[in-house]
C-alpha cells in the first residue's frame, strides 16, 4: 500500500516542503530511502524501526521503500523521523491517513519512540502557514516556538503512540494556543544600566548616536578605560524589538538551534561577542550544510568585537559586504542560501600594542613602526564602513571614587525612541528602520547642506582626505544628531560633531 504525507527541509532561514511517499511492496524485508537523504535520514531507517516496535506497532515484514521528494532537494537532519514513522503506519493501515494530507509532521525519534526537539521549526511553521496547510505536528518541545506563528494548528506530542492517537482520533485533542504578544513581553531581560558608567560624557554621547540611528562604532582606549563595559550597555538603550523584529530574529536561531536557552520568542536585540580567534565561517555562516554565522546571530542587534585588532584581517574583511548590504548569501555548488544579517557593528581596541599611545600615565613602549604595522590590521575600507570612531581616555582619580551615578539607561532610551520615530516617519515609504540604513538618494533627499556647512565638511573631507562612503557615514550621522535634537534641517553643529568622530580614521 502507499501512503504519503508531509515534511519540510530547511533552505537557510526559509524551508521547503518535503513530500514523504512510503510504499510496502514484496521483497525483502527492509526500507530503503531516496531522494538525495543525508547520513542522518539514512540512519532514520534503524531508528524509526525499532521505535515503531518498542511503542508497540507491527512493523511491515516486507520491502519498505521511502522516497523524499523534490528528488533534486538535500534532505538533511533526523527531523524526517516521525514523517518516515507516520507513513509506514498509514501504508501498514495502523492509523488512518485521513488528516496526512492537512498536516505537516517534523521530530526524531528515540528509540522507545519518544519525540525529541529539532531545529528550524518556527522556520518550518511559517512556511506551512504560507503554503495553506492546516497545522503542524510537532514533538512537545518544540510546540511553543511553533505556536508563534498565528493562524496555523499546532499539536505538540511526547510520543509516537501519541502522534498515531491523534491521527485515529482528532477530536480529542487541541492545538496550542499562544499570546505572540505575551510571550515577547515575558522574554524580554533586563539589560545593562548605563548609570553604573562613571564619566566618559563624549563617549555615552557616542552610544546615544549609535543607538538613534543603528550606527556602528568602534572604542580606542588603553586597558581599563571602560570600552567594554560601554558597549555592553548598548543594548539597554535601544528601542525593544516589535512582534515583527522578533520573529525575525526567532527564525534564525531556530534554524541555528539555539532557541531552546531563549524560550519560544526572542523578547530582547542580540548581543553577539565571538572571541578574536573566531574563523571566517564561524562569523559569516557556512558549513557544508549552511548555517547562520555570528553576523546573523546579531540581526536587529550588537556585533561587539572586543580587542578588533586581534582578529585576523582576512576574517574582519568578510564583514565589508553584510555591513553595506545588510545580508550575508552562501554559494554552495547545488544551491545558495541568503542570511539576514542588519546589525550594528560595535568594537574596542587599544591605541596600540602595548595599549598605552597618547596615556597621560602610563608612557607608551611602542615604536612609530609598530603601532603602524598594528592599525595596518585594519583596512581603509572596513574603518570606512564604523561611522563612530571615539577615543575612550582613562578615567580621571575624582572621577573613579565619586559616589553620584550617570544617566540613567531609561531616560536615554526615551530620547533614542523619539529620534527613532521620527526617522521611521520620514522614511515610511522607504520601509527604513533608521538613519543608518539611507541610500544615496536618501542623503540628497534628506541631508540637504546650507552653504556654510557644506564648506565645513569639504574642509573635513581635504584634512582628513575622507573617502566618499566616509562622506556618507558623516553625513547619516549628522541627521541622527539633528534628529535627536529634534530639528528638521541637518546644521552646520550636526555635522561638526558627526566630523569629530571621524578623527582617528587614519590613526596609528
Amino acid at each position: 500500500m502507499l501512503s504519503r504525507t508531509w515534511s519540510a527541509s530547511l533552505l537557510g532561514i526559509d524551508a521547503v516542503k518535503v513530500g514523504v511517499e512510503v510504499d510496502i511492496a514484496g521483497g525483502l524485508p527492509g526500507i530503503v530511502v531516496v531522494g538525495l537523504p543525508d547520513t542522518a535520514v539514512q540512519e532514520s531507517r534503524e531508528r524509526v524501526k525499532t521505535a515503531l516496535k518498542n511503542a508497540g506497532y507491527a512493523f511491515p515484514m516486507r520491502k519498505v521503500v521511502v522516497n523524499l521528494t523534490p528528488a533534486d532537494l538535500r534532505k538533511e537532519g533526523p527531523s524526517f523521523d516521525l514523517p518516515i514513522s507516520v507513513g509506514i503506519l498509514a501504508a501498514s493501515e495502523q492509523v488512518s491517513p485521513a488528516l496526512l494530507e492537512h498536516y505537516l509532521f517534523l521530530g526524531e525519534l528515540s528509540l522507545d519512540g519518544a519525540l525529541r526537539p529539532v531545529a528550524g521549526v518556527l522556520a518550518i511553521a511559517a512556511t506551512a502557514k504560507r503554503l495553506g496547510i492546516k497545522g503542524v505536528v510537532v514533538p512537545a518541545d518544540n510546540a511553543r516556538e511553533a505556536a508563534v506563528v498565528q493562524g496555523i494548528d499546532v499539536y505538540g506530542f511526547q510520543h509516537l503512540s501519541e502522534v498515531a492517537d491523534f491521527l485515529n482520533e482528532p477530536n480529542r485533542y487541541q492545538p496550542l494556543q499562544l499570546d505572540g504578544l505575551q510571550e515577547l513581553s515575558r522574554s524580554q531581560a533586563r539589560p545593562l544600566d548605563l548609570k553604573d558608567v562613571k564619566g566618559q560624557a563624549h563617549a555615552r554621547r557616542a552610544l546615544e548616536i549609535a543607538a538613534a540611528g543603528g550606527h556602528n562604532l568602534i572604542f580606542v582606549g588603553p586597558p581599563g578605560s571602560g570600552k567594554t563595559m560601554l558597549a555592553r550597555r548598548l543594548p539597554g538603550i535601544l528601542p525593544a524589538l516589535s512582534f515583527e523584529e522578533a520573529l525575525e530574529v526567532t527564525q534564525i536561531y531556530s534554524v541555528a538551534g539555539l532557541l531552546k536557552e531563549k524560550g519560544a520568542l526572542v523578547g530582547d536585540r542580540p548581543f553577539r561577542s565571538p572571541h578574536h580567534s573566531a574563523s571566517g565561517p564561524s562569523l559569516v555562516g557556512g558549513g557544508s550544510f549552511p548555517r547562520p554565522g555570528e553576523i546573523s546571530l546579531a540581526h536587529r542587534g550588537i556585533l561587539f568585537l572586543d580587542e578588533l585588532t586581534e582578529f585576523k584581517r582576512d576574517v574582519l574583511e568578510f564583514l565589508r559586504q553584510p555591513l553595506e548590504d545588510g545580508c550575508v548569501t552562501i554559494s554552495r555548488t547545488r544551491q545558495s542560501v541568503f542570511f539576514p544579517a542588519q546589525f550594528t557593528l560595535v568594537a574596542s581596541t587599544n591605541p596600540c600594542p602595548c595599549g598605552y599611545f597618547g596615556d597621560t600615565v602610563q608612557p607608551c613602549t611602542c615604536s612609530p613602526r609598530q603601532r603602524e604595522a598594528y592599525w595596518a590590521k585594519l583596512s581603509g575600507p572596513l574603518m570606512d564602513r564604523i561611522d563612530l570612531q571615539v577615543a575612550v581616555n582613562r578615567l580621571k582619580p575624582e572621577e573613579m571614587v565619586q559616589q553620584t551615578t550617570g544617566e540613567p539607561s531609561k531616560t536615554v532610551r526615551e530620547r533614542v525612541e523619539q529620534a527613532r520615530d521620527r526617522a521611521r516617519h520620514r522614511f515610511q515609504q522607504d520601509n527604513l528602520r533608521c538613519n543608518a540604513e539611507m541610500q544615496s538618494r536618501h542623503l540628497k533627499q534628506w541631508c540637504a547642506l546650507d552653504d556654510a556647512t557644506r564648506t565645513l565638511l569639504e574642509n573635513a573631507i581635504r584634512k582628513l582626505g575622507l573617502s566618499a562612503r566616509a562622506t556618507d557615514r558623516i553625513l547619516k550621522v549628522g541627521r541622527t544628531i539633528a534628529d535627536l535634537a529634534g530639528d528638521e534641517q541637518v546644521q552646520t553643529p550636526h555635522i561638526a560633531e558627526a566630523i569629530q568622530y571621524r578623527t582617528i580614521d587614519r590613526m596609528q
